[in-house]
């Protein structure tokens, strides 16, 4: 299958509100519509995990993620535009999201996704997706679509073809934290 058409099958699943295996710019991840809460509801459901972990979000541009996030501070933009690797901003005052997504705080961990699948899959899809790993919660996270257990695929409703093939190592995004004080303070390296 041509990546244009798995894009085109994964976007078609988010727009009706399924659940999407899919590689990122990191590992590969559960994903679904960051604005649909029995969506975002449904991937807690999947992980087993608690709805009061967050989960990240990924978009494909500086404008799409200005959508969803009021008054972006200029040291996120200064980390993105510096980052070496995949990295996450955890943002203060997110808006137009699922609320089951967004943290009691009001916050939300976004990142712009740079690799091409990902990307041109946020970008086909016009809105934020959810991005957390392929995995039960608390086990080991999938690098690649071989380590995914089965459990998990029989529970989405698309599987990307892209990618399946590869065999190298990934690893998870940094995580920054943004205070509203201007702190900023590592979560992951």
């Amino acid at each position: 299958m041509k990546q244009e058409e798995d894009i085109r099958n994964a976007v078609e699943v988010l727009r009706r509100g399924g659940v999407i295996l899919y590689p990122t710019d990191t590992i590969w991840g559960i994903g679904c519509d960051a604005t649909n809460a029995e969506a975002v509801a449904r991937v807690y459901q999947i992980k087993q995990r608690d709805d009061s972990k967050a989960l990240i979000c990924l978009v494909d541009s500086d404008a799409r993620l200005q959508r969803y996030v009021r008054d972006i501070p200029n040291v996120a933009w200064d980390i993105m535009d510096l980052a070496t690797k995949p990295t996450t901003v955890i943002l203060d005052n997110a808006v137009n999201l699922a609320p089951n997504l967004v943290a009691e705080d009001g916050s939300i961990a976004m990142r712009i996704t740079k690799e091409a699948f990902s990307h041109e899959l946020c970008y086909r899809f016009q809105k934020p997706i959810v991005s957390t790993s392929a995995n039960i919660s608390g086990e080991e996270a999938a690098q690649n679509y071989c380590d995914i257990k089965q459990e998990l695929i029989d529970a989405v409703d698309y599987v990307c073809f892209s990618r399946r093939q590869e065999h190298k190592p990934h690893t998870p995004s940094s995580i920054i934290k943004l205070g509203q004080n201007g702190e900023v303070s590592i979560i992951r390296k």
